[in-house]
């Protein structure tokens, strides 16, 4: 029997590209399928989700990440630019958000589309985005080239972001509703009704899959 791992992830979060190469291997070890569902940041979910936070959140979270980076020996870098349209100094997150709107729903294309197939796209996206090797990650050819590696039609997709936008976005709205049963975080992966919150819930992850194997 094949398991399927759900997968509520965030363009945002490098948490969630962090975790993209330990979810492929958990492929390869286990013979799994991973359905990538994205997510819209927190920042933009709750605009406070910074501002209200204790003094150390963000000091914590950018040394972290770094860390987590170098642990896995995975090239890491702050996306130039943002995914999301945010204040540097207050943290202020905008009212308009051309960016992420616009990678949620050639994600939720990539989601509809293929499915488990998918995480290809989400791989070479979220590569793109945050590895260091790309400045302006949304302009020119950048995206296309990335869903094109990734066996997508890119022109294709951005017909249907267009055309379709309002059923993306209710397969998105039905992400975040799915995603709160078991954690409002990213990324959270789900196996059989278990959800695994963060990155370092692999090790837990794999656990329970070779569990399955008995």
């Amino acid at each position: 029997m094949q398991h399927n791992v759900d997968v509520y992830w965030s363009f945002r979060s490098p948490y969630s590209y962090l975790v993209i190469p330990q979810l492929r291997q958990l492929i390869e070890d286990f013979g799994i399928s991973v359905t990538v569902r994205p997510v819209y940041p927190l920042a933009v979910r709750d605009v406070t989700f910074f501002t209200n936070r204790r003094p150390q959140t963000l000091p914590y979270l950018m040394m972290d990440m770094v860390r987590e980076a170098s642990r896995h020996d995975i090239p890491f870098r702050w996306p130039n630019p943002d995914p999301i349209a945010q204040d540097a100094d207050t943290l202020a997150v905008a009212k308009e958000q051309p960016r992420i709107d616009r990678l949620m729903v050639l994600g939720a294309v990539a989601q509809r589309e293929k499915g488990p197939e998918a995480f290809s796209f989400f791989e070479e996206v979220s590569a793109m985005i945050w590895n260091g090797q790309t400045d302006d990650w949304h302009e020119g050819d950048h995206l296309a080239d990335a869903a094109s590696r990734a066996g997508f039609d890119f022109a294709d997709m951005d017909k249907m972001a267009e055309e379709e936008n309002a059923a993306l976005q209710k397969l998105i709205e039905a992400n975040e509703a799915e995603q709160q049963k078991y954690h409002w975080g990213v990324p959270t992966m789900v196996l059989n009704g278990e959800g695994f919150f963060g990155q370092d819930r692999i090790p837990a992850l794999r656990w329970r899959l070779e569990t399955l194997k008995n």
